[in-house]
C-alpha cells in the first residue's frame, strides 16, 4: 500500500451492519460508518457557508460483497475522493461536524477515507 491509503479487514460484517431481525434492524440505525462507492458530484450555486470550498459527493452504499444496496447519501469530501472510488463514510452528524471543525453545520455524512481493499474474514 502507498502512503495515505486505507485497507480494511472486516470481521462479522453481515451481523453487525446487515441485520436480519427487528432487534438488529434498530442497531443498524446507530452504526455510524459504512463503505460506499462515489457515483457523482453535487453542484450548487447557493449553499450553506459550511459547504463553501468543499466538494459534495453522491455516495452509493455497498453490501459486504460490494454491490449497491439502493441507498445513497450526499457527503462532504475530506479525503479527496473521486467518482468511482470506494470510500469509507462517517454517517453521524456530530462526528461529521467535528471533522469539519464546526460547532454548527447542516452536515451528516463525510467521506473520511478512500478504501483500496476490503477483506471479509
Amino acid at each position: 500500500m502507498t502512503s495515505g491509503t486505507l485497507k480494511l479487514t472486516i470481521y462479522d460484517l453481515r451481523f453487525t451492519i446487515y441485520p436480519t431481525n427487528d432487534y438488529q434492524t434498530n442497531r443498524l440505525k446507530d452504526f455510524p460508518m459504512y463503505i460506499g462507492r462515489v457515483s457523482g458530484t453535487v453542484v450548487a450555486t447557493i449553499k450553506d457557508e459550511a459547504f463553501h470550498g468543499r466538494k459534495l459527493l453522491v455516495v452509493d452504499k455497498l453490501s459486504p460483497e460490494g454491490e449497491p444496496t439502493g441507498d445513497y447519501d450526499i457527503c462532504v469530501d475530506v479525503a479527496q475522493a473521486g467518482v468511482g472510488d470506494r470510500v469509507l463514510v462517517l454517517d453521524e452528524g456530530n462526528g461529521a461536524r467535528q471533522i469539519l471543525k464546526r460547532k454548527v453545520a447542516p452536515v451528516r455524512a463525510v467521506v473520511v477515507g478512500v478504501v483500496d481493499d476490503v477483506e471479509l474474514a
